[in-house]
């Protein structure tokens, strides 16, 4: 059975879909979906939110490789739709995007940016294999609060990407 989407945002949800018009230009699709439990769907706005502030120890081009990837990884269509925005507006182009599946033999990304998609990858696996070597080449370039905020950013992400592609949340272009 495939669940439909809410007709209307519910009342406490309101705000979060006030915020998506303001910056997308329209209410993002999970957000009818979401809104079944309003209050986990908020607590996980205030995940989003906290990951993507301002002075997040993670550079924003970064956090957006780290998220197109995981959509990859997951076929989630809105996910794949919504990170290639977000990664071609923060980096100012679409190279990365469109370099980001074949990241390994790109010459498109910094030594940094291909550990986090190594990390990426390796811990969205069913089950996570990260192993020591990966682990230790990460402390290398991360620091410790660093490197739990991307590991934070990598399960809000397989969160975000598989409960949507469980629910076939279509991309919304």
């Amino acid at each position: 059975m495939s669940l439909p989407p809410l007709d209307s945002v519910p009342l406490i949800l309101r705000p979060q879909a006030w915020l998506h018009r303001r910056h997308y230009g329209q209410v993002l699709s999970p957000i009818r979906w979401w809104g079944r439990i309003p209050w986990l769907f908020y607590l996980v706005s205030l995940f989003v939110g906290y990951i993507e502030r301002r002075r997040s120890p993670l550079d924003p081009v970064l956090r957006s490789l780290v998220s197109a990837r995981i959509a990859q990884l997951c076929h989630c269509e809105f996910c794949i739709d919504i990170t290639s925005m977000t990664l071609a507006a923060r980096s100012g182009s679409q190279d990365k995007l469109l370099a980001v599946a074949d990241w390994r033999s790109s010459t498109l990304f910094s030594e940094k940016e291909r550990l986090a998609l190594a990390y990426a990858e390796a811990a969205t696996q069913t089950p996570p294999e990260v192993d020591d070597a990966l682990r230790s080449a990460m402390a290398a370039h991360f620091d410790a609060r660093a490197l739990t905020e991307l590991t934070a950013l990598i399960g809000l992400q397989n969160l975000s990407a598989r409960f949507n592609a469980a629910m076939a949340i279509p991309a919304q272009g």
